[in-house]
C-alpha cells in the first residue's frame, strides 16, 4: 500500500511537472483604447523564453532570452503600457506594419492604370501605411492550439488604398526559440501589400544601447540593395554590395562599419539573392558575444530592411521599459519585406495583391545562444 501510494504521488507530481513544462499561452487585459479593450498575450516555451504580444497594432512588447549564463533578459525594446505605444514617441516598436511597409515615394502610384494617392505623413511620402496605418489598429485575436492569431479588415478607401482586406497574423513560439509570425491578407480589388514587423532588438538587453549594439556582429545573406535619394526613397537602382559598406555577407562587427554608412548607419533594404522563390531561407544571423545570445532569421520575402535605429529619441532619447531611456542606435530592425516602393518601380518584386491570390509572408525570428 506504501508503495502504491509513493507510485500515485510521484505520478501526480510527475504529471504536473509535464503540464508546467509544456507551452503555453497566457491572456490579460492591457488597458483600451478608444473603447476598444487591448489584451495581451503571454507564450511561454520548455527553454525558459518567453514573448508577450498585445493586439494593439498586433505588436510585440517583449521577448524574454537566456544568454550564455542561463539568465534570462528581454531583449526587445518597447513600453511598458498602452499609453507607451499610443504616444507620439513610439517609433513603431515591434508592431505589424502595412498595408505598406516602408515607403511609397510621393504617397502615389496606378495600379490597372487608376491612380490612387495614399495619405502623407513623412513629407510628400508615404510610411509605414499612412496616418493611420494597421500599426495603430485594435486587432481581433483568438488562441490557436499553440498560435495567437490577430484578424484586421482594412475598407476599401482606408488610408487612400483601394479594397477592402482581411489581413491576419499568427504568432506561434516553438521550443526551439523560434518566433514564428505568419502574416496573411485577402483583398476585393487589386491592391499592393506589403507587410513587416517592426521589432527592434538589442541581445545584450532592451535597455543596453548603442555601447552594446556596437559589439554585435552581422551576417545578411544579401547580394544587392536598392539605392535611395536623399528623402530614402528607391531610384530604380539596384546595385552590388560587393567591395561596398554593404557587404555583410562575411561576418561584421557592427562598431567597425556603422561610421562609415551613408546617413549615420544602417536603413535600406537589401535584396536577397532569389527574390521570387518563395521558400524559407536563411536572411540574416546575429550575435552578442558577450552575451552568447543568437538570433537567426528566416523568411520567405525577397528583401529585408536592415535598420540601425539612426535617429532613435533625438537628443533627449525615449524613455522605455522598466526606466530605461533608449538613444541613437540602441537597437536593429530587421525587417523582412518586399522592396520599398515597389509598386512604382517595374523591375521591382510585385506588390499588388489581386482578388482571389493570398499575400502569405512567413518569418521566424530563432533565439539562442552561440554554441561553445
Amino acid at each position: 500500500m506504501l508503495r502504491l501510494t509513493v507510485f500515485l504521488a510521484l505520478s501526480s507530481w510527475l504529471g504536473l511537472s509535464a503540464m508546467a513544462a509544456r507551452r503555453s499561452i497566457t491572456t490579460t487585459t492591457w488597458g483600451s483604447v478608444n473603447g476598444q479593450e487591448v489584451k495581451k498575450f503571454t507564450l511561454k516555451n520548455r527553454a525558459s523564453q518567453e514573448v508577450d504580444v498585445i493586439t494593439y497594432g498586433a505588436t510585440l512588447t517583449a521577448i524574454r532570452t537566456p544568454d550564455k549564463k542561463g539568465n534570462v533578459g528581454d531583449v526587445l525594446l518597447g513600453f511598458d503600457n498602452i499609453e507607451g505605444y499610443l504616444s507620439s514617441a513610439n517609433p513603431y516598436f515591434g508592431a505589424t506594419v502595412g498595408r505598406v511597409a516602408n515607403r511609397i515615394g510621393g504617397a502615389t502610384f496606378v495600379v490597372d492604370g487608376q491612380r490612387y494617392n495614399v495619405s502623407k505623413n513623412l513629407g510628400q511620402d508615404s510610411l509605414h501605411g499612412g496616418v493611420r496605418g494597421w500599426s495603430f489598429k485594435v486587432w481581433d485575436a483568438t488562441i490557436d492550439g499553440d498560435r495567437v492569431v490577430m484578424t484586421l479588415i482594412s475598407p476599401d478607401g482606408d488610408e487612400g488604398y483601394p479594397g477592402t482586406v482581411t489581413a491576419t497574423v499568427s504568432f506561434e513560439l516553438k521550443d526551439d526559440g523560434g518566433l514564428c509570425i505568419e502574416m496573411k491578407a485577402r483583398s476585393e480589388k487589386a491592391t499592393p501589400i506589403n507587410l513587416t514587423n517592426h521589432a527592434y532588438f538589442n541581445l545584450a538587453g532592451h535597455a543596453t544601447n548603442a555601447a552594446e549594439l556596437y559589439k554585435h556582429v552581422f551576417v545578411l545573406n544579401a547580394d544587392r540593395w536598392t539605392v535611395t535619394d536623399s528623402a530614402s526613397i528607391p531610384t530604380g537602382e539596384i546595385r552590388s554590395v560587393e567591395n561596398s559598406v554593404m557587404d555583410l555577407r562575411c561576418a561584421t562587427r557592427l562598431g567597425d562599419v556603422i561610421d562609415k554608412v551613408p546617413g549615420g548607419g544602417y536603413d535600406y533594404n537589401f535584396c536577397l539573392p532569389k527574390p521570387a522563390d518563395q521558400k524559407i531561407h536563411l536572411i540574416a544571423r546575429v550575435s552578442h558575444p558577450d552575451s552568447g545570445r543568437l538570433l537567426t532569421v528566416y523568411s520567405n520575402q525577397p528583401g529585408v530592411q536592415f535598420y540601425t535605429a539612426n535617429s532613435m529619441g533625438g537628443e533627449t532619447g525615449i524613455a522605455g521599459k522598466n526606466g530605461a531611456r533608449y538613444s541613437r542606435h540602441a537597437a536593429f530592425c530587421l525587417e523582412t519585406q518586399n522592396y520599398p516602393d515597389a509598386v512604382n518601380h517595374k523591375n521591382f518584386p510585385n506588390s499588388v495583391l489581386r482578388p482571389g491570390d493570398v499575400y502569405n509572408h512567413f518569418v521566424m525570428y530563432k533565439f539562442g545562444v552561440e554554441p561553445n
